[in-house]
């Protein structure tokens, strides 16, 4: 009687636990972010990329990307498209409009304020125990010999986020260095786009695929 009271208990207790949940992962960020759900785009090339990892069942990827997005706006719709939704990861993609716009529109951000959105961003998300990943701006111009006329900008930009990195104690994904590595050696002709980009900015088939690759080095920490 004892013993089967005990495999009773057991039994209960086992059904109150649940299985092994998927890590919800949210991919913050503007029109790049945006694009990556749809076919061919790096969050569809990711999730592809950890089932061939046989590793399917461990991840929930979801885009929360709006086109023209800047480090306020995220910081103003955090609340709405992420906390919300309870992740355990956040994917933070976010500086190119906050450099090209204040070009091409004059409604960029100065550095001072995205370093403020950027690390109240983060100081929210920490309160709530998710996982941070911070990602550099990959590139405005694919030119390798630095004469984008935002290269010296978008260096800037992508530095201080690396020092939010290493100040918060975050993984980084250095799409900033990763890009410029990756030209070097497939830009021969020194062209301002089509190595990974359609325009020197929004990411072309291949740019998706090096994209997630990239990400997955650094998602599967967790």
């Amino acid at each position: 009687m004892k013993i089967s009271l005990i495999a009773l208990l057991f039994c209960a207790l086992a059904a109150c636990i649940p299985a092994n949940k998927k890590k919800r992962v949210i991919f913050f960020g503007d029109s790049i972010t945006e694009a990556a759900v749809t076919p061919g785009g790096y969050i569809v090339q990711l999730d592809s990329l950890i089932a061939l990892q046989g590793k399917a069942g461990q991840y929930e990827l979801i885009g929360a990307g709006v086109s023209s997005n800047k480090v306020y706006d995220l910081y103003l719709r955090m609340e709405e498209d992420v906390l919300s939704k309870d992740p355990d990861i956040v994917v933070i993609y976010i500086g190119v409009n906050d450099v090209w716009h204040k070009r091409i529109a004059g409604t960029g951000t100065d550095a001072d304020k995205f370093q403020k959105f950027y690390q109240a961003i983060i100081n929210k998300l920490k309160a709530k125990n998710i996982n941070v990943i911070v990602c550099t701006p990959a590139t405005i111009g694919e030119k390798t010999d630095f004469s984008n006329p935002l290269d010296g900008e978008l260096n800037e930009y992508s530095k201080m986020i690396r020092d939010i990195a290493q100040k918060n104690n975050l993984y980084l994904v250095d799409l900033r260095k990763a890009f410029l590595d990756h030209d070097l050696k497939n830009n021969p002709g020194n062209k301002t786009s089509g190595i990974l980009t359609s325009d020197g900015v929004h990411l072309n088939a291949r740019g998706n695929q090096f994209v997630a690759e990239e990400m997955w080095k650094v998602l599967q920490a967790y």
